[in-house]
């Protein structure tokens, strides 16, 4: 069973009597340290740190214990998009996007209206999930994943004598 804490509440911004919430859970947890650590840093100064919502993403149920993490990415390649997964942060970010070409092998852009900005997104992957592989597909990035459950942490019966 594991701990769901809702940080979307009035209007996006946490206050001091959710602060002192974390606060008074930090003497129960053992080995939650770097948890909570990524919860204040989010708090900054007293609120949620303004994040972009590019690129959108959704974050997908594909069965018991896989998941998958979809990226919409228009406009962008393989060569663009770079992901990487490091200390349980997984995190896709554009490579440098050389803004003086407009033209290519299907011709001039007059209008640029597909954005192509810098951009990082991270997300925070728990300690039993691991990132199996990445795809670029019809503008969708999509990185799956699966939760590997310890045989020591599966549920099962004890026989009884």
């Amino acid at each position: 069973m594991g701990l769901s804490i809702n940080l979307a509440n009035k209007g996006g911004y946490m206050t001091s009597k959710d602060l002192s919430i974390f606060n008074s859970l930090r003497p129960f947890s053992v080995g939650f340290d770097d948890m909570f650590d990524q919860f204040e840093s989010m708090l900054g100064n007293g609120g949620l740190s303004t994040q972009s919502n590019y690129p959108p993403y959704n974050i997908r149920k594909t069965g018991k214990d896989n998941y998958s993490i979809e990226v919409a990415l228009a406009g962008f390649s393989k060569k663009d998009v770079e992901v990487e997964f490091e200390d349980n942060l997984l995190t896709i970010r554009t490579k440098q996007v050389n803004k003086s070409e407009n033209k290519n092998e299907d011709g001039e852009i007059i209008h640029k209206g597909i954005s192509q900005r810098q951009f990082a997104r991270s997300f925070t992957i728990a300690d039993d999930v691991k990132v199996g592989g990445a795809e670029l597909k019809d503008g969708l990035l999509t990185i799956a994943c699966e939760r590997v459950v310890p045989e020591q942490k599966k549920k099962k019966l004890i026989e009884i004598k």
